[in-house]
């Protein structure tokens, strides 16, 4: 299995932001174009993108439509889209405006249902966000967490067809300590899903220990505030993770 590199659009107000630990209150607005920012990834070679509706996932429905629908418009690049996506309405909605996968991270524990009907009517293009505090899944934008674990999260859903499991270690996330490859790749070895490193790259060095740890059991990887901040570039990541395969 191949890693593929994700760089991360996290929508706040129709702007590209970076939270510290999932905290709304601790953001960084990094561009205000979302699709000129889609744009510059897709010209360094990702082919897929991710991409967070945050506000949505605190309100529970889609809240920055606008900007998702115009870095659709201005890229071919395969993205993937959370936040807010609570019913198979929000789901059929974005799958036909030309969102390639979407992500369900609070309907996974909440709505389990919603996600094996996604997937039996959407094959190959369902994902299951799994956004871990201490081993224990967080939901409502990581505000709430649950009792339930990671790996039994995970579980509930081996044998329905979810496209790959999103894995996000929050207190790594956005705090630049590097990303937790041991859980994941724990994660991965449970489970027969495809597992989506995130949270916590802050290097090309952190993109290097997820290749060694990962290559062959990991999906991919996703970067967010490291790639704003200059410490992780879009191409030179593409060609470590993604070797010679065509962009």
């Amino acid at each position: 299995m191949p890693l593929t590199f994700l760089p991360a659009i996290d929508l706040k107000g129709g702007q590209c932001v970076r939270l510290v630990q999932g905290d709304m209150s601790r953001s960084t607005v990094f561009n205000d174009d979302p699709a000129a920012q889609a744009q510059a990834f897709e010209a360094a070679g990702c082919t897929w993108l991710h991409v967070v509706d945050l506000d949505g996932a605190f309100a529970g429905k889609p809240a920055n439509a606008l900007a998702v629908e115009a870095i659709l418009a201005a890229v071919g690049m395969k993205v993937e889209l959370g936040g807010g996506i609570r019913s198979m309405a929000t789901v059929e909605g974005w799958l036909a405006k030309g969102v390639a996968r979407v992500i369900l991270g609070t309907a996974a524990l909440r709505d389990p249902d919603l996600v094996r009907e996604a997937c039996r009517r959407f094959p190959g293009r369902v994902a299951v966000g799994i956004d871990a505090r201490d081993g224990r899944v967080a939901v409502e934008g990581w505000a709430e967490v649950s009792e339930v674990t990671t790996l039994d999260l995970a579980r509930r859903f081996a044998d329905v067809g979810v496209a790959a499991l999103i894995h996000t270690d929050i207190a790594r996330d956005g705090a630049m300590q590097g990303p937790n490859v041991e859980a994941s790749a724990a994660l991965a070895r449970a489970v027969p899903i495809p597992v989506i490193v995130s949270g916590g790259v802050s290097s090309m060095d952190d993109l290097r220990a997820v290749k060694a740890a990962g290559d062959g059991l990991l999906a991919g990887v996703i970067a967010g505030r490291a790639v704003y901040d200059g410490r992780v570039d879009p191409a030179a990541a593409v060609a470590l993770l993604e070797g010679s395969r065509p962009c």
